[in-house]
Formats: structure tokens, sequence, C-alpha cells
């Protein structure tokens, strides 16, 4: 007979196991942008997408790193928006605890209609319909309890994990002249315009979709709260993500761009079934969209419980309408989930008005939004990490690599990657988008007072002795 969950100090329960822990920051690493995302990325880059997603692996992880000091010496739920508030102010806080709930809002709804969209080749339903099916599904299994939505995503990322495992097995073989038929060699990868073909602006623009991709590494550190053992899940799975960067990321675009040429049109829409197909793997187009479709469920099912976690922080710290904070019998905040997955019908509804526009568009937006995120994460690290050290260094188990000095150049470096994307014209427009969404949440912040609750419902403190 399994454990029962306990209550956390927030009220929410503490239902993750450590493998729960471990395939959350997995799955978060290997979501459906590699198998959908990576085209645009190796169409903007060439060859050198394998640099971009090298380079936007390494910002993550130290944004990762920063992330961990901060959640293993205080563990909290809806660690983003809490650090940003402790360190910057409720200001602070209310602004990256919104933009981040839209964030993954947004991200549900863009889920739900790729999902339909793989269905439907399957079951004949209209999209809509199937949409709405995959939103209850999983709205339904984060209402169960955390330990069902853990369950889940288990086995969501195992699935996930087995399929990139066994493609960079086959395609380690072609390109090593191991594989039937094998065209080995690594002549692709300069033989078409060279490696960079589109120059290093080509690399940095490229960057904004991978930070999208990687976006679902720091999920791990939301749900420390709701975990027996916060401090070592969130190490662990911090200094576990360089390597799953490299092997799930790095490793299967260099394969991908050295089996096929990388201006080829299939490459640039498809690119994994593309390279399955050209080594002749049996069925590599259903396989992938299995595969695919387990990607799709597993970060619905993430952002649903993101997008609640973080507006019942937002409501216990009173940036929303106190009822939001309600917890039901089994520890799970069912109001905030269903408010999120209402608020997601507005992308879906928006997918179906414009179906050729919107779903590129809401990737390269919320991969800004999540650049901004990454900021504000940086700069709290700073800040709290100076007061840390001074009034409670016992507290600082688990350190950031090079304080100050590289969590200030990854601030330099996600700065430059907005630079490049204001450079291109194809990217300009998105940048401006997500800047004025990031205003508009922060002019709402005077609406804190009328419309939040009056109380909050838990006073943070700052440093506890």
């Amino acid at each position: 007979m399994s454990e029962p969950s306990s209550a956390g100090p927030d009220g929410l329960r503490t239902g993750l196991r450590r493998r729960h822990m471990t395939m959350l920051a997995i799955g978060g690493a290997i979501g459906a942008g590699l198998f959908v995302g990576s085209g645009s990325v190796i169409g903007t880059a060439g060859p050198a997408a394998v640099i971009s997603y090298a380079a936007a692996g390494l910002l993550v992880l130290c944004v990762m790193r920063a992330l961990g000091e901060m959640v293993v010496a205080r563990p909290v739920a809806g660690s983003l928006a809490e650090y940003s508030r402790m360190a910057m102010g409720p200001f602070a806080g209310f602004t990256i605890g919104w933009i981040y709930w839209y964030l993954y809002v947004i991200l549900v709804g863009a889920e739900a209609v790729a999902g339909a969209a793989i269905l439907s080749s399957w079951i004949d339903l209209p999209q809509w319909v199937l949409s709405a099916g995959l939103l209850i599904l999983m709205t339904s299994v984060n209402l169960v309890s955390v330990k069902s939505f853990g369950e889940f995503e288990f086995w969501f990322a195992s699935i996930k994990v087995v399929a990139i495992v066994l493609f960079l097995v086959i395609g380690a073989a072609w390109v090593f002249g191991l594989w039937p038929d094998a065209d080995a060699g690594f002549h692709n990868l300069t033989a078409f315009g060279g490696f960079a073909p589109n120059g290093v602006t080509g690399i940095f623009s490229a960057i904004v979709v991978v930070m999208f991709a990687f976006g679902g590494t720091e999920i791990v550190t939301v749900a420390a709260a709701e975990s027996k053992e916060p401090g070592k899940a969130v190490a662990s799975a911090t200094n576990n993500v360089l390597w799953r960067v490299g092997l799930f990321y790095v490793a299967s675009i260099f394969l991908v761009v050295t089996i096929l040429p990388w201006n080829d049109a299939q490459v640039l829409k498809s690119p994994f079934v593309t390279a399955l197909d050209h080594m002749g793997v049996p069925a590599a187009g259903t396989i992938m969209e299995v595969v695919i479709l387990t990607a799709v469920l597993s970060v619905l099912n993430s952002a649903i419980y993101v997008s609640s976690r973080m507006l019942y922080v937002l409501t216990r710290d009173g940036d929303a309408p106190a009822a939001l904070v309600k917890v039901n019998k089994r520890g799970v905040p069912a109001r905030a989930v269903l408010l999120g997955t209402v608020a997601a019908w507005g992308a879906v509804i928006a997918s179906y008005i414009s179906p050729d526009q919107v779903f590129t568009f809401l990737v390269n937006s919320i991969g800004v939004v999540l650049a901004f995120v990454y900021i504000a994460i940086m700069f709290s690290q700073i800040r709290l990490r100076a007061r840390l050290a001074r009034e409670d260094p016992a507290a600082l188990t688990y350190r950031m690599w090079g304080y100050p000095y590289i969590s200030w150049l990854v601030i330099i470096a996600i700065l430059g990657v907005f630079i490049a994307m204001a450079c291109n014209p194809a990217q300009r427009n998105q940048l401006l988008a997500s800047t004025i969404s990031l205003l508009a949440v922060a002019a709402l912040y005077p609406l804190r007072k009328r419309f939040g609750s009056r109380t909050p419902v838990r006073e943070v403190e700052i440093l506890r002795h």
C-alpha cells in the first residue's frame, strides 16, 4: 500500500516522489518543440543549429543552477514569482507571476491544438472536439491529485526518453556506416552553403525558438514544494540538466543535419520523421506521431499543473481574488486548475480563427516571455545570494557557479538574443508583441488592491532565521 501524501506548509500535498521529480526534470527537457520546432531552428541556422541548441542549453543550465540555489535555500510553492517578490518587491512578484501564468495558459491551448491535429488523422471528429477532449482529460488528471499528475508525467517522460535514445542509436549507426545501405560521413554539415549558411545572426535568432524548446526544465523547481525532499530533488535535477541537454538535443539535432541536407524542405517541416524515413525505418511517420502526441500530452499535463500552482501563489500573496486559493481535500487548488483551462480556450479559439499563423507565433512569443522570466530569475538570484550570504550563509548548501560574474553574463547573453531578434525582420514583430504583453501585465498592478485578496493569505518573509 502506498504511503499517503502529507500536507505541505502551503496547504498543498507533498505527493511527488523522487522518481516523479527525476522524470519531471527529464521530461521537461524533451518537449514537443524538439520534434516539431527543431525544423524551424534548422531552417534559421543551418547545421549551426547545433550551436544554437548548445548555447541555449548552456544559458538554461546556468538559469537552472541559479534557480536551484534559491529553491534549496528557500523551497516554496511557485518559486519563480516568490523569489522575484523576495528579491525585488511585490511589483516584481506580481508581474513575473502573472506573465508566467499567461505563458503556460497559452501553452495549454497551443498544445491542445497540436494534439488535436495529430489525432485528427486517426479519429474522424472536428479538431475543436479533439482539443476539448484533450483539455478535459489532462485537466481531470490534475484535479485528482498531485501524485496523479506526477504519475502521468513519469510515464510520458519515459516514452520520450526511449524514443530519443532509439533515434540516437539508429542515427549514430547510419552516420558511422553500421546501418544497411547507409550514406555514412559528415559531408552534409558543410555541403550546402557551409556550416553556418545564415551567419552568426541566424545562430542567435534560432536561440529564441530553442529557449522555448527548453522551457519546462524549471518545472521541477515549481514542483519542489510538493515533493518530500525538495532540496535533494532540485539539486539532483539541476546537476543532470547538462548531460540531458547534450544527449537529447545537441546530439539528436547533430545527427539530423548530418544524415540529411539542412535545406531539404521535408527536414524543415518534420526533421525526425524525414531522417527515419531516409534511413528506411518502417512506419517512421506513425511512430513519430505517437511520440509527438506523447510529448504534447506531457507538456499539456505539465502546463496545466504549472499554471494552476502559479495562480495559487498569486492568490496566496494577494495578487488575485482570494477565492482561487481554496484547496480541495486532496490538496489540489481546483479552482486555479479550472480557471487556467478555461483561459486556455482563448488560445484554442484563436488558433482556429488563424490556423496558419497562430501556432508558430505563439511558439516564438512564448519563447521571448520565457526569456523575460529567465532574466528575472537571474536578478533575483544576484540579490538573494547577497542577502543570504550576509544573514543566513548556512542555507547556501547549493551554489551558483562563479557568482556574481556568470549571473551577469547570462543576463547580458539573453539581452544579446533580444538584440538579434530586433535585427531580424521575421522576429521583430514577435519581440515587440511579447514586450507589449509584459508591459500590459505590469500595468495591471494598480488593480491588485481592488481585485486581489484584501489580505494576503501568507506574508512572504524574505529571510527566516
